[in-house]
């Protein structure tokens, strides 16, 4: 994000393609085509769809309403003039966008407090689409949540992040429409019994990794980070969805809520009321769902903030002054009498996400994906440009999982031997591959 973008305004008025209404690139006086959008050619060369999915940055397989390039053939001014948002918007309005007759809902994919997500269909591209129906009835205008993940939604653009298409506003709900993936990372590894190929866990991963590198460069934090926000198509792309808590941070000190990353992936920093931190709250809870994809259990499944503190430092050990400079002056810590456990084994084959109480130590999400651990999925998906999934490299496919899953995968190499427990299991595996420094 621009340094001029770093805040999250969230009281701006949103149009329907999730700009505000300032212009930009051209006055808001200006005169414009009935149309809205100045594409005529230079000569007399015909407009083409492939014309207008660019100037408009449309999807290459949408289906452009019968006589509207012969309407803008005859009415658009001269192809090389700027485009305003103002143009743009009423050009795409007049596409199908921005209305809720352009998408046909399906069936119900999730409800909660504010909004409920359908299954649909768009009749501009034929192609499954996520509407997220977020109501209005007790909010005064679009709640903040919303307004958060479209401000910043329009501006990312990955292959690792959910693609936001549309957005329609109306007097009773604000909806939001994504693109479409099967199902999410509990789903995926609910239907292979909790048993991962450790191949898949290492695309996954690096997937993760992607994401929140490209997130993290541009001063975003997801906060949210959950195997419930990752999603997954059958091709085994994965991105980063639900970024309602996500925010645009301009110094690594800004003090933000403490309430944010569902309980079972948040660092103890937060737990203990911190709300001064960077990037390296959402590297934990990637070291977190790490271990709950190699071990087919999750890592720290706590009930209560004390709870869930406890699990922590029964793994990691109670820290003190050496572990975490500062701990014994924080007031919420001191609250609680937690006994004094010591540092179990396990930890120095976790991931150095979670190994660490000081969160400046935690490895960054770009650091990470440069691990040895990584290196079988070849030296260009480091590479890769922004937009180009990693299943376009020839080394990375899905293997299929040891637990059930309904999908021809071949065979993976790697099972978790009959009898053995899986977390022991998960260990012998990295102790046992000592190129692995992901895991210190």
């Amino acid at each position: 994000l621009p340094s001029s973008s770093n805040i999250v305004h969230e009281n701006m008025k949103m149009s329907s393609d999730g700009e505000s209404d300032q212009a930009s690139g051209t006055s808001s006086d200006e005169v414009q085509s009935p149309t809205g959008v100045c594409l005529r050619n230079r000569g007399n060369r015909r407009i083409s769809a492939e014309d207008l999915n660019k100037r408009l940055s449309l999807p290459a397989d949408i289906r452009i309403p019968d006589g509207y390039l012969e309407k803008l053939q005859l009415t658009s001014p001269s192809f090389d003039q700027p485009l305003s948002r103002r143009s743009r918007r009423a050009s795409l309005s007049e596409i199908g966008f921005g209305k809720l007759e352009t998408y046909i809902k399906l069936d119900k994919l999730g409800e909660g407090t504010y909004a409920t997500v359908f299954k649909g269909r768009s009749k501009l591209t034929d192609n499954l689409v996520a509407l997220k129906e977020i109501r209005l009835e007790h909010e005064e205008g679009a709640p903040c949540t919303a307004i958060r993940e479209v401000s910043l939604l329009k501006d990312l653009k990955h292959a690792n992040i959910v693609t936001l298409h549309d957005i329609i506003h109306t007097d009773k709900s604000l909806t939001l429409v994504f693109e479409y993936l099967d199902k999410d990372l509990k789903q995926y590894m609910d239907d292979c019994g909790n048993i991962l190929s450790m191949q898949n866990v290492k695309i996954f991963l690096f997937q993760i990794l992607r994401g929140l590198a490209y997130c993290h460069k541009r001063k975003v934090l997801h906060r949210d980070l959950k195997p419930q926000n990752l999603l997954i198509n059958d091709r085994g792309e994965l991105k980063l969805a639900d970024f309602g808590l996500a925010r645009a941070k301009s110094v690594p000190t800004k003090t933000y809520s403490n309430e944010v990353v569902t309980l079972w992936y948040r660092p103890p920093d937060v737990l203990l009321g911190s709300s001064e931190y960077s990037t390296q709250i959402d590297m934990w809870g990637v070291g977190c769902i790490f271990y709950e994809m190699s071990a087919g259990r999750p890592l720290f499944p706590g009930s209560t903030v004390e709870d869930e503190l406890h699990l922590i430092f029964r793994l990691l050990g109670t820290p003190t002054e050496d572990s975490w400079p500062g701990i014994s002056s924080m007031d919420e810590f001191k609250s609680y009498k937690f006994p004094k456990y010591k540092t179990q084994p396990l930890i120095n084959h976790a991931p150095r996400y979670v190994g660490l109480y000081e969160s400046k130590k935690r490895m960054s999400a770009d650091e990470s994906m440069r691990q040895p651990y990584f290196r079988s999925l070849g030296t260009h998906a480091y590479t890769l440009p922004e937009s180009i999934s990693l299943f376009t490299l020839k080394e990375v496919q899905l293997q299929r999982d040891p637990g059930y899953r309904n999908s021809n995968y071949p065979e993976s190499g790697e099972r978790s031997p009959p009898g053995i427990n899986i977390n022991t299991y998960y260990v012998s595996i990295f102790q046992n591959q000592k190129q692995l420094q992901i895991f210190k």
